[in-house]
């Protein structure tokens, strides 16, 4: 019987050097080193989950004071077994059982558990056996969600019974299990549930036919929404978001046709069409590249008082910039201004990483260091990312790394994962694999606490097996592991050979077997 622990990392004990300030738009002739010239050489340790055995629970905490009551409870849940077992187990837990619940923490516990739907059932269970505690409407929200993603249809419908008894079944309810029944393949269930809605205390009204419609159309049915919006148009009035949900279909469906058509049939029924409804549309041929279409739609809602808003806008921007268009993706840009239309964080940062990639450096950094602040839209992570992806797309890692700094003295927003990335991979490509790529690891792990995600351990992997550093890819592949992160094949074949040319005999074993369970 095993227990969730969770693994102290380690402190950092030094920092980088002076501070970098944000002069850009240089050349660096600074090596990516000497960017890094005071960098710390000890290795890369990450804090990670791993399961002990209950036998081993008190030497695992032994300072259970620090410990929250969220961490005491996840730690006593047993691993693998049933939701009554798991029920039984926190019944006969002394420990468990003197925690003063809330609907906070049980929601928290359930949050925990939204993959293992076992462990969360039979913790549901076991708090609402407590004296002085009742769940609430929301908890029970979250199991039936849990059960129904995890395909435990049969034990969500018990619920929803249960939560019928008790009066609790909303709305909000009705569409988590729609959507899960649609979700597994079972879209008749769905359609089933929304004809009961009147023993649930519930009313067949607009709101809740397009909860259905939409459901449908999700999951590709939209063909069936359609014959079942025809049964129920006579006696439940549709509005706009009907018809927006329908051209959403019909996009998902590539019947562009029928979502075109769809924006005439709204206005017999007395609802104008909004941006959403043009913008659905101008998404779809975007996805096509048919840029023609984009522009006559943009016309037509100009011609019809109904001006593209700056999403429209984006997604344009977006998909020019993907097709290589760059000379039309900056003509949008002057169409957006004439529009009167005014960009936010999104618009901008499709714009940088639009200029950027068309190799307009200069631009992109003006845009952020004087647009951005001329309009008053402050940027976000990706803003930072796009800016230091492009400059270590032009070997300028100097100017990357100012980036970087300036981003953590903003006080705006924090470095994520991709925001490393580039910077990773520059010092692979620089040859730069020792303290930079340490100290980027560290600052990573300890310093913005981030979980290395497959793309970025894969990199690593590859990375260090390009620079004949295998021992040190093989202990980051075991780390990856620990994370209960599944490799690719190719990264196992690309260290299988590594460690096979050093001898490493155990560690080739190990991937061997591993990859006999990919």
């Amino acid at each position: 019987m095993t227990f969730h622990v969770q693994k102290c990392a380690k402190n950092i004990h030094n920092l980088v050097g002076p501070a970098i300030s944000f002069a850009l738009i240089h050349d660096s002739s600074q090596s990516f080193s000497r960017a890094f010239s005071s960098c710390l050489s000890f290795p890369l340790e990450s804090s990670h989950v791993i399961r002990s055995g209950y036998t081993d629970h008190e030497q695992q905490y032994e300072d259970s004071e620090r410990l929250s009551a969220l961490d005491i409870l996840v730690a006593r849940v047993p691993i693998g077994v049933s939701e009554d077992e798991v029920l039984q187990s926190l019944l006969r837990d002394q420990a468990c059982n003197s925690i003063r619940l809330s609907s906070e923490l049980v929601d928290k516990l359930l949050h925990k558990f939204k993959d293992d739907w076992k462990s969360a059932l039979g913790s549901f269970r076991w708090a609402g056996s407590r004296s002085g505690y009742k769940h609430t409407p929301e908890a029970y929200d979250m199991l039936v969600d849990i059960l129904g993603r995890m395909k435990q249809m049969d034990k969500m419908k018990a619920l929803l019974e249960e939560m019928n008894q008790y009066h609790l079944v909303t709305l909000n309810t009705i569409a988590k299990v729609m959507r899960r029944f649609a979700g597994a393949g079972k879209w008749e269930d769905a359609v089933r549930i929304f004809d009961e809605l009147g023993t649930f205390g519930l009313e067949k009204n607009t709101e809740s036919m397009n909860l259905l419609l939409d459901t449908l159309c999700k999951e590709n049915k939209v063909q069936q929404a359609r014959e079942i919006f025809l049964e129920l148009k006579s006696h439940i009035s549709p509005d706009a978001h009907t018809f927006n949900i329908f051209i959403h279909g019909w996009c998902k469906a590539n019947r562009v046709d029928e979502a075109y058509w769809t924006i005439q049939e709204m206005k017999g029924h007395s609802c104008r069409p909004c941006v959403i409804s043009y913008s659905t549309i101008i998404q779809f041929y975007c996805y096509q590249y048919n840029f023609g279409k984009v522009y006559e739609l943009l016309d037509e809602m100009q011609a019809h008082g109904c001006p593209p808003n700056v999403v429209t806008f984006t997604t344009i921007l977006c998909s020019l910039a993907k097709s290589e268009e760059f000379e039309e993706a900056l003509h949008i840009v002057d169409r957006m201004k004439l529009a009167g239309c005014k960009p936010d964080t999104l618009f901008y940062n499709s714009l940088i990483h639009t200029l950027g990639r068309a190799g307009f450096v200069q631009e992109a950094v003006y845009v952020f260091e004087v647009d951005m602040p001329q309009t008053g839209v402050k940027p976000n992570t990706s803003t930072y990312n796009s800016l230091i992806a492009m400059f270590c797309r032009r070997g300028q890692e100097q100017n990357a790394l100012n980036v970087l700094k300036d981003m953590e003295k903003s006080g705006l927003c924090k470095p994520d994962v991709q925001t490393y990335y580039p910077l990773l991979k520059s010092c692979f490509k620089t040859g730069k694999t020792d303290s930079c790529l340490r100290k980027l690891l560290d600052d990573m792990v300890n310093k913005h606490h981030l979980s290395l995600d497959i793309s970025t351990y894969a990199l690593l992997i590859h990375g260090l097996c390009r620079a004949n550093k295998c021992e040190w890819a093989y202990t980051i592949f075991e780390e990856m592991i620990g994370q209960e992160i599944a490799p690719r094949y190719h990264t196992c074949c690309l260290l299988l050979d590594e460690v096979k040319q050093k001898n490493m005999y155990a560690a080739a074993e190990r991937i061997e077997d591993l990859m006999k369970k990919l």
